[in-house]
Order: C-alpha cells, then sequence, then structure tokens
C-alpha cells in the first residue's frame, strides 16, 4: 500500500471527513485531502492526482453514486479505487454501487479496523 498516495475524502459532513481522515492518518497515509461533495470532488480529481477516492452516497450537489459512475465513464479514473461509505446498507444500493464500478463498500457506523480491512483488500 502506498502511503504516500494522495486519498480524496468525499462527504457532506465535516465530522466524518475528519473522522475518516484521522483513522488513514494513524494507518500512515500522508496526503489526505477533503471534498464536501461529488462536484468539488471531480474538480479535485482534475487538479490532483488522487490514488483513492472515499466517498458517501448521500450528498447535496453530486451524490458519492453520480460520482463514482462519473468517474467510471471517464477513462482517465476507470480504474481509481473507490470506496464507498454510507448509511445505506440495503442490498439494492450495494448492487447498484458494484454495478456502477465501486471498489468496495463500507457500512456506517464502521470502525477504523473495518476502513484498514477494506484498504488491505484493495491494495494487498
Amino acid at each position: 500500500m502506498d502511503m504516500g498516495m494522495t486519498v480524496l475524502v468525499v462527504d457532506d459532513f465535516a465530522t466524518m471527513r475528519r473522522i475518516i481522515k484521522g483513522v488513514l492518518k494513524d494507518l500512515g497515509f500522508k496526503n489526505v485531502i477533503e471534498a464536501e461533495n461529488g462536484k468539488v470532488a471531480l474538480s479535485e480529481l482534475k487538479k490532483e492526482e488522487i490514488g483513492l477516492v472515499i466517498a458517501d452516497w448521500n450528498m447535496p450537489e453530486m451524490t458519492g453514486i453520480d460520482l463514482l459512475k462519473a468517474l467510471r465513464s471517464d477513462d482517465r479514473f476507470k480504474e481509481l479505487p473507490f470506496i464507498m461509505v454510507t448509511a445505506e446498507g440495503q442490498k439494492a444500493n450495494v448492487i447498484e454501487a458494484v454495478k456502477a464500478g465501486v471498489t468496495n463498500y463500507i457500512v456506517k457506523p464502521f470502525t477504523p479496523d473495518t476502513l484498514k480491512q477494506k484498504l488491505e483488500a484493495i491494495f494487498g
């Protein structure tokens, strides 16, 4: 796992961004940037090379699932690891995210260990 890669945390709730950012820092990630919705995330992705996106599902302006679909339809971001974090644990949502090309899925509330396991599953 490349601890020097830039991780983009996308959530409309500042506290959740702070929690995820803290867990990532504890795991050794050095470069973590934030966006409050999918639109802001897209502009960050155009400015900076991102190695991983961790995004909430439910956000104003542009949802996590819409962000995921936008990234998967762009050749530059087709392979970008994307973890969806959501309170939506319904099977239909998980299936929609998988069909849209999500790399992994975390249901809130989650523990730092859950995030660590999902990252290990992606990056080995």
